[in-house]
């Protein structure tokens, strides 16, 4: 099935006068993309994030943005004829609303799911592991397959932190042990550390999502409820997962961010059994020294470090 997807740009204080516009000429399915949002979701998420990219905010920067879809057939167009009808009234009404620019896109339904698809390739990482989309074919050779769909919601393995987890998780696992994965998202490095030699596998996530996506990449690489199992929750508010997971690990990983490896830092042994090890990643370069030091301060030696692209990893024990 085709479609239109139709943009209105105005202002922040245009927001409302618009969505009203619309309603009336019978749109009421819209998707906001409004700069104070943006901004707003920064300001009171500051604990999951350390990093914006610098085109992602030069992108919202004062942009308010209306979108909407209309079926690519005669119907469609003939709404889409009368909103344009419509706005170039509205335009003269309201020009507190700013530009009321009006673009459109047409789009096949396949496409809002899969373009992003083409530039996720098999990539190889450290010496052992070979990420596979499920969607693509390529011969591993002696490296491990870790087959991989994260959907849209979840990382793909190509970034930084995720391929520094992946490298030290290839010296760490020997066989035989247990993980435990906090903020799995896809499940790629519990998944990963089965395939290469682990007995057993938690994977931990306060985004209801990851069961799904986890599972499925699960089925995709063969493995099953005996060895792997995939919980929602926080370990820092949930005292019944936290009381599940106790004392059975011998390795935690937590790919997140830096404040919340933080708080994790002074809570994650009693995960762990004796001599058991934490792996953390997801640190930006310029709060590697504090988190470092906040590993110190919890009792972690840090055994080893590792950095790329400005992104840092610890070992701990």
């Amino acid at each position: 099935m085709k479609w239109l997807e139709v943009h209105i740009d105005t202002h922040h204080a245009g927001l409302e006068t618009v969505e009203a516009f619309l309603s009336a000429q019978g749109i009421d399915n819209l998707v906001i993309d409004d700069e104070g949002e943006f901004q707003d979701f920064l300001e009171n998420n500051r604990q999951y994030w350390d990093y914006v990219d610098e085109e992602l905010l030069q992108r919202e920067r004062g942009r308010s943005r209306i979108s909407f879809y209309l079926e690519a057939n005669e119907a469609g167009f003939a709404q889409l004829g009368q909103v344009r009808i419509a706005l170039s009234e509205f335009r003269k009404a309201h020009p507190e609303c700013g530009s009321c620019l009006l673009t459109l896109d047409d789009l096949d339904n396949a496409d809002w799911e899969n373009n992003w698809k083409q530039y996720y390739k098999p990539l190889a990482i450290g010496e052992r592991l070979l990420v596979i989309p499920e969607w693509e074919q390529a011969d591993p050779g002696e490296r491990v397959s870790l087959i991989l769909n994260p959907g849209l919601t979840f990382g793909t393995g190509g970034h930084a932190t995720t391929q520094l987890c992946l490298t030290a998780l290839e010296r760490e696992i020997h066989g035989g042990e247990t993980l435990l994965d906090l903020g799995c998202g896809s499940g790629i490095l519990s998944i990963a550390g089965l395939k290469l030699g682990a007995k057993r596998a938690v994977a931990v996530d306060i985004d209801d999502k990851c069961l799904d996506v986890a599972w499925e990449n699960a089925g995709l690489n063969g493995i099953d409820r005996t060895s792997y199992d995939v919980r929602v929750g926080d370990v820092l508010s949930d005292p019944a997962l936290t009381a599940d997971l106790e004392g059975q690990c011998d390795l935690v990983v937590a790919n997140i961010v830096a404040d919340v490896i933080l708080a994790l830092a002074p809570n994650v042994r009693r995960f762990l059994k004796p001599g058991g090890k934490f792996l953390c990643s997801g640190i930006i370069d310029d709060r590697a020294e504090e988190v470092a030091g906040g590993l110190r301060q919890a009792g972690w030696a840090i055994l080893s470090s590792a950095d790329e692209a400005g992104w840092f990893s610890y070992l701990c024990q």
